[in-house]
């Protein structure tokens, strides 16, 4: 009777030991995965963004800065008494070559920045509303030579650095 017992006992705890035994191993996988997947992605993670960031930059470009020298002088009647303005400006434009290829076309924005100027009103120019219209009027004049000789709108604003009334 105790051969019978311990036969008994025996399937029993066979299978609960093979049971134990798959789900220690199922867990020690499960561990061995989680670590391993975890070291991959962290690896790849802190090189790819290096990567991205050599290959194809994001956002907008770094501003460019180029000065229009001489500073623009315009001369204007006001009520029979002559007066002056002196307006020294710098472009604002994300793209060098773009610059560049503008710098041929000088004269021509110049000539129409001199002709703006000076069929402006003193009295409107002297007011800062008066004078950021002007920026942008000066701004979308030059744009519209860019358009219209590069194709594209190459400077993104102007900037007034100095700016007299006399």
């Amino acid at each position: 009777m105790a051969k019978s017992d311990a036969a008994v006992k025996d399937p029993a705890t066979k299978g609960k030991l093979k049971l134990i035994i798959l789900i220690v191993v199922a867990l020690l996988l499960a561990i061995g995965l989680s670590v391993g997947a975890t070291w991959f992605f962290m690896h790849s993670a802190q090189s790819k963004p290096v990567e991205a960031a050599e290959v194809a930059p994001t956002g907008k470009q770094p501003a460019i800065f180029e000065s229009m020298a001489p500073a623009f002088v315009a001369n204007y009647n006001q009520n029979g008494r002559q007066r002056y303005m002196q307006v020294s400006i710098t472009m604002l434009g994300r793209n060098q070559a773009d610059l560049e290829a503008l710098k041929v076309h000088m004269p021509v924005i110049r000539n129409n920045l001199v002709m703006l100027f000076s069929g402006q009103d003193f009295a409107t120019l002297a007011s800062p509303v008066g004078q950021e219209m002007l920026r942008q009027k000066a701004t979308a004049s030059v744009q519209e030579v860019a358009q219209k000789e590069l194709g594209k709108v190459v400077v993104e604003q102007l900037l007034f650095t100095n700016f007299v009334l006399q």
